[in-house]
């Protein structure tokens, strides 16, 4: 029996709103319970107090803060500066440096932070050159510490904050800066003046992810031996199992994790708002010859850059393929032992993530295109609820949403009785939803530019909404929805934040596998398991590029 249009389009709205309200609402309402109420359920701000109270979870907290504000400065003058030399000016290599300054977005923080370790650490290469050629005594502390944090943070993050400014860049009027310069603005003053404020949405929306992604990253901080920060503190008190009093500090933490990042994303959109950055229309822009000195000081830049963001690669390489690594510069004997080890002895750290990042971009893609479709084609009640949930999900970071899904889901089910976090599909359900926004947007992003006089064009010779959508809409958008789903599976196979707290025996995916090796002394096999995961990364952003090219900074707002 065939249902009606109006009951088929209920019906598929309310299943969308159910996997909202179960998987993203659900989990935040539970953890902000938890966080809220105390051992008998009644209501107290007793946890908070004391959380305030304590000297060192302020200090954490002001250290996490600081610290993801200098991610965004250092992001920002990179991000900024890559932007429009790759969008503004014509130079030698431009092709190539637009392909690899991207490729850092493949490095995950884990596999990074491994990486600089090797070549940065106590006893890396850097610090072993240094005393054999200039007879140094004892080694530089590059890592170990907030510094290390910040650098690694910065060249896994500062693409994110170049896709966001060549999305911007190439939306504003270049008759806007042709005016400035008519009126004597040139150079420093018209980019300061003119250009990098129109740019504000874009920037304020890498900045966002850039500040709210080091804000949440426990695993570089913990790997660095860094603890008085709020994402460590979040992890080590959930993780032990012996002090309730410690362990509702880490649910309070992880409640006021979303709730920053809430009044952080609510803050920048009214700054947003407060002025027009729309115009009228979008011209191409000429890029400009630089100067012989200027050209070649480009790419001394960017060359210095790509070197600086390959050295983890670089690390993890040698790490996985070298043995005897001790006290030399270069490891001794070279070998595939340790690629054999993960990938035939232990196969199940890749199996998983390609299978469960699959399953995740499956339902993506089965969630989030409908979406997309209410978002743009749509005056639906409760739309615009969809879109700030949307952008919610975004910001939320992932040791909150680990913590909550814990929280959440941790009871028996009706029918199986058994507990969803003892259930290995818990794992593609919390990357579907980590990635989700990924999806509507780059759906949404190519929707926006098809006329709905296709789409009712075919309405009018009795087609379906269904059969529309089928076989117009998705046609014309496809481009837009498989580089969401790409990115949403090259981001859900690096991710560790909220998988780490929901991972039982058996479902270990590479992340977890690379974290694990790595504390247990197997270093070798940490990396090996590492190149896997970056070559996977790697051909994902190369077809992502091909498609895509620098329109994917349409993703992240």
């Amino acid at each position: 029996m065939r249902l009606p249009r109006a009951t088929s389009a209920i019906l598929g709205f309310a299943v969308i709103w159910a996997f909202l309200i179960i998987f993203v609402v659900f989990p935040l309402i539970r953890i902000f319970y938890d966080a809220f109420t105390g051992e008998a359920g009644e209501f107290t701000l007793v946890n908070f107090a004391e959380f305030f109270t304590d000297s060192f979870y302020l200090r954490s907290l002001w250290k996490s803060l600081l610290l993801g504000l200098a991610a965004v400065f250092t992001t920002s003058v990179i991000g900024i500066a890559v932007a429009l030399l790759l969008i503004r000016y014509e130079f030698p290599y431009r092709n190539l440096f637009s392909y690899l300054t991207m490729l850092p977005l493949i490095l995950p923080p884990l596999v990074g932070v491994l990486g600089f370790v090797f070549i940065l650490g106590r006893a890396g290469t850097v610090n072993i050159l240094l005393m054999d050629w200039f007879g140094l005594e004892q080694p530089i502390n590059f890592m170990y510490g907030v510094q290390g944090v910040l650098l690694v943070e910065t060249i896994h993050l500062f693409p994110m904050m170049t896709l966001s400014i060549l999305d911007a860049l190439s939306k504003v009027d270049p008759t806007l800066e042709e005016a400035a310069q008519g009126m004597g603005a040139k150079g420093w003053r018209r980019l300061r003046d003119i250009t990098l404020p129109l740019t504000t949405p874009g920037y304020i929306s890498g900045a966002l992810l850039v500040f709210i992604w080091t804000f949440a990253d426990f695993i570089t901080p913990l790997v660095l031996g860094v603890q008085d920060l709020l994402a460590p503190q979040a992890y080590l008190n959930i993780m032990q199992f012996v002090d309730r009093r410690i362990f509702r500090m880490g649910i309070v933490i992880s409640a006021l994790l979303v709730i920053l990042a809430i009044l952080f994303v609510l803050a920048a959109r009214q700054y947003v708002a407060l002025k027009d950055y729309s115009s009228l229309a979008y011209s191409r822009v000429e890029r400009r010859q630089l100067g012989p000195v200027r050209r070649w000081l480009a790419v001394g830049f960017l060359s210095l850059l790509l070197f600086i963001s390959f050295m983890p690669q670089v690390g993890v390489m040698f790490a996985a393929v070298g043995r005897g690594w001790a006290l030399t510069p270069f490891p001794v004997v070279y070998t595939l032992e340790f690629f054999r080890q993960v990938s035939i002895e232990t196969p199940k750290f890749i199996l998983n993530s390609i299978i469960f990042s699959g399953i995740a971009v499956a339902l993506c893609l089965v969630v989030g295109v409908p979406m997309a479709w209410i978002l743009g084609r749509t005056r639906t009640p409760g739309r615009n609820t969809m879109d700030a949930l949307t952008t919610l999900i975004l910001a939320i970071p992932g040791t909150a949403i680990g913590i909550a899904y814990i929280r959440a889901f941790n009871f028996p089910l009706p029918v199986v009785d058994i507990p969803l976090t003892s259930m290995w599909i818990i794992l593609p359900l919390v990357l579907a939803v980590r990635r989700l926004p990924y999806t509507v947007r780059g759906s949404l992003s190519s929707l926006l530019l098809v006329h709905k006089s296709m789409e009712e064009a075919a309405e009018n010779v009795g087609a379906t909404k269904l059969q529309v959508f089928r076989d117009i809409t998705v046609p014309l958008v496809w481009k837009g929805i498989l580089v969401g789903a790409l990115f949403s599976f090259l981001t859900s196979i690096q991710e560790a934040s909220a998988t780490i707290f929901l991972t039982l025996g058996g479902w270990e995916m590479m992340p977890f596998g690379i974290f694990t090796f790595y504390i247990a002394g197997s270093q070798s096999q940490a990396a090996a398991l590492g190149v896997i995961l970056i070559a996977m990364c790697a051909i994902s952003l190369y077809i992502v590029n091909r498609i895509a090219g620098t329109r994917v900074g349409g993703l992240f707002g």
